[in-house]
């Protein structure tokens, strides 16, 4: 049923447009051409000279017959041609795929395939990767020659160099936004620590708006220095690429986290946002006091990735670095919930603040929806803090779906929500409160336990570095705790039993971990501990 405001009030030229983050470089570089874009060692862009760059990209690979839905592949670390591939690519419409750096020949020939990537842009640090993989590729792609001064010699892929590349493009290439906000902007794929990884799509649409939802949750204000703790392969960067560029902030670049450089570009450039999983935070708590002297001007740490330890936020933050805690998936944009900071909880300890601030919270503005729920019935837990749940998102930044993996995507969208396999409470003020992984859970008893619950108490020990819980099987409870610890370099002697009466103190009785392994734990190449491994290690037991 129409009314009188349908009534030749169509969408038209002058008042809609596709929204795509693409746009935004456009608008710093005319607004403040002769400010900061890109910091990486020695070399220094302005916005303008960035612009010129990215378009540049655009135009050579549209010389070279890339276009609307091709996929350019980037096995790049974090410097100035993985901030450009963010804009270059999709100016012609193409697809950008970031590759995990850290995976092997055999993971990133299937994703080349899968993708059927046209390009490969590469640094030469990755060389001997990216050459075993194309070799076992039917359809070769082009493949361009990242070599970084920040590096050094490294291994030549191709004789064609990303620099003279970029010589072959037009400064002033004119580019366009798609002609449709849902074309896919970016495609990047899952861990895939079971079978082969999923490839995530993004749209112009999702990527424009989660970039202002980092802005928005942030409060970031114009002309941030942000650094690049996070991978940029990793969601896009959580979308940040795009969202420092709208708001003509400065990137630094960062080919690798070590925490004592993080450190001292804190302290040279004057950084005032950066990201990154709990373990980068752990990280900066265990450099030298010396290397930690300096840092005089406010810097804010925004984390996800995995529940943080109350006891790391607490730490961080008497460093001087405020955190604000996300969660999200690669299925989402990245992070699309936020712990929104009340002011009345500045009143708080710095305990009761980091207990606070380890809830993964409520909805980003752009989120349309989230709920915790019973996976079978799809109906809300109550907001108890106790009743735990599934974890479902909706709205516009969520992904247009698997790559050709039609099956994954119905499932995964079952009910008109995405299903996230998280579980958590409802507290209620609305904040939600990861508890576990669907698939982590343990169940002693009949009772339900909390692996991260059981982690954040062990976390706590003074001499505890990493710690990750498991179910391990028991002929008479069904599943007892079985925990993984890692010590710190400088710990004293600590025993199993130790640990087990810390836990004692602070713990329901039915939560103590039975049992204690000491040993390095076993991690993903984007940093996640692998608790598959731990889970068989565990059933291996004596």
């Amino acid at each position: 049923m129409t009314s009188i405001f349908d009534q030749g009030l169509e969408p038209v030229g002058a008042n809609h447009s596709v929204l795509s983050p693409i746009d935004f470089i456009e608008r710093t570089a005319s607004v403040y051409p002769d400010y900061p874009a890109v910091i990486h060692g020695a070399i220094r862009y302005t916005w303008g000279q960035t612009y010129e760059r990215c378009r540049r990209l655009a135009s050579a690979l549209s010389s070279r017959g890339i276009g609307r839905g091709d996929t350019v592949a980037a096995m790049l670390p974090n410097i100035p041609a993985m901030v450009e591939c963010h804009f270059g690519v999709p100016m012609i419409g193409a697809v950008l795929n970031t590759l995990n750096v850290r995976l092997d020949a055999e993971a990133i020939a299937f994703m080349l395939e899968h993708a059927e990537a046209k390009v490969v842009v590469a640094d030469r640090e990755f060389g001997g990767v990216v050459r075993d993989a194309v070799s076992r590729l039917d359809s070769k792609p082009l493949v361009i020659d990242v070599d970084d001064p920040e590096y050094g010699e490294g291994i030549q892929m191709s004789d064609l160099d990303y620099e003279a590349f970029l010589q072959e493009g037009d400064p002033e290439f004119q580019w366009n936004l798609p002609e449709n906000e849902w074309d896919a902007i970016s495609l990047n794929y899952t861990s895939g620590t079971t079978g082969n990884p999923k490839g995530v799509v993004y749209h112009h649409r999702g990527a424009y708006l989660n970039s202002l939802g980092n802005q928005a949750v942030w409060s970031m204000g114009q002309h941030p220095v942000y650094l690049w703790t996070l991978p940029m392969f990793h969601c896009n960067g959580w979308c940040f690429p795009w969202t420092v560029t709208a708001m003509a902030g400065t990137h630094v670049c960062l080919r690798r986290v070590d925490p004592e450089k993080i450190l001292q570009l804190i302290r040279d450039h004057q950084v005032t946002h950066m990201c990154g999983a709990p373990i980068v935070l752990n990280a900066l708590l265990n450099v030298p006091e010396s290397a930690k002297a300096g840092i005089d001007h406010e810097v804010k740490a925004m984390t996800a990735g995995a529940a943080p330890p109350a006891q790391v936020i607490g730490a961080i933050e008497e460093m001087g670095i405020a955190i604000t805690h996300v969660y999200g998936l690669t299925e989402v944009y990245g992070p699309v919930t936020v712990c929104a900071w009340k002011a009345e909880w500045d009143e708080k300890t710095l305990d009761e603040r980091a207990t606070i601030k380890a809830r993964q919270g409520v909805r980003y503005h752009t989120l349309a929806g989230t709920m915790v729920g019973d996976p079978s019935t799809m109906e809300p837990v109550p907001n108890d803090g106790k009743t735990i749940g599934e974890i479902f998102l909706r709205g516009n930044t969520v992904m247009k779906g698997y790559l050709k993996n039609p099956k994954a995507t119905e499932e995964a969208f079952r009910g008109g929500w995405f299903h996230t396999g998280d579980l958590a409470v409802w507290h209620e003020d609305g904040y939600m409160e990861i508890k576990d992984r669907l698939k982590d859970i343990i169940i002693s008893g009949g009772e339900n336990i909390s692996t991260i619950e059981v982690e954040d108490t062990l976390y706590r020990h003074p001499a505890v570095l990493e710690a990750a819980v498991v179910a391990r099987p028991d002929a008479k409870w069904g599943e007892t705790p079985c925990a993984f610890i890692t010590l710190k370099p400088e710990a004293s002697e600590v025993s199993e039993e130790d640990l087990i009466d810390f836990c004692r103190e602070r713990l329901a009785r039915f939560k103590v971990p039975k049992t204690i392994v000491f040993t390095d734990l076993p991690k993903t190449s984007t940093g996640k501990i692998q608790k598959f491994v731990l889970r068989d290690q565990a059933k291996e037991l004596d």
